[in-house]
């Protein structure tokens, strides 16, 4: 049984003091690699309540957890994730050039899912161009099932058609849709992930989500100078690449408000 709110349903959570949950953007990102088996495992031990990930789909149709199209930034080989085999991608080091991590992998989805204990949520960015279409969408899916993490996952995009393609096969998986410009909240999403500076153009941003019954987490994996503003916009969540410091900082910042 789940004992703690789910960050995707406002409703457990109207009046709740736990908000902002703390989302891990690709883990830690600032003590580790990105999207490693060590960074995700210290976004846990830093306390967040959602680890972020990024999906794309290996050429023999396996699910890793990669940001870019291709391994050339954070691996040390060359390459389209899309042309290469899992057996090709593990050889390579995602240490992103960090000597001490260097026998890091890219990890599987399954591998992501199996470092994360029950309680805590997953948002899986859909990054792979393939999820513009249904069976790749209907595969991610049936992998959701198959691992058990489907009542406690968040498919994420920046774009629509990728989030619909998704909602048509699986509508009872969360989605959230993310946005560099677009001032006011899309009305077909659970949350709202806007830039951040949409939130200081439209100030009304996150109360017009509430009325909808979405949420808000703003697009900004440093937020730790703009936290007091998200605490007084009320966002539902909050993005950090060092969810330890973010965490602090936040509980430091409600503790004034409630003295206030």
């Amino acid at each position: 049984m789940n004992l703690i709110p789910h960050p995707f349903d406002r409703s457990r959570h109207e009046a709740g003091s736990a908000r902002p949950f703390i989302m891990a953007h690709r883990g830690n990102m600032v003590r580790c690699p990105e999207n490693t088996l060590a960074a995700f495992r210290q976004g846990v031990a830093d306390g967040a309540d959602i680890i972020e990930t990024d999906v794309r789909i290996s050429s023999d149709g396996v699910f890793v957890c990669m940001h870019d199209e291709t391994v050339n930034r954070t691996t040390d080989g060359s390459g389209r994730v899309a042309d290469m085999p899992l057996k090709e991608l593990k050889k390579l080091s995602a240490s992103g050039g960090r000597g001490e991590f260097r026998n890091e992998r890219i990890p599987t989805f399954q591998e992501f899912c199996e470092v994360i204990p029950p309680g805590i949520h997953l948002a899986a960015e859909l990054k792979a161009d393939d999820f513009r279409d249904e069976e790749p969408c209907r595969r991610f899916a049936a992998e959701l099932d198959r691992l058990g993490v489907r009542g406690r996952t968040m498919v994420l995009s920046f774009q629509r058609e990728k989030l619909e393609a998704f909602g048509r096969v699986a509508p009872d998986v969360e989605a959230g849709f993310l946005t560099l410009m677009r001032p006011c909240p899309c009305n077909t999403f659970k949350l709202q992930g806007p830039l951040w500076p949409v939130l200081l153009m439209n100030p009304f941003y996150v109360m017009w989500a509430h009325a909808r019954k979405q949420m808000v987490c703003p697009l900004d994996p440093t937020p730790d100078g703009l936290l007091r503003f998200y605490l007084w916009m009320g966002c539902d969540a909050v993005l950090s690449n060092d969810p330890a410091v973010t965490r602090k900082r936040i509980a430091r910042l409600k503790g004034i408000q409630d003295r206030a």
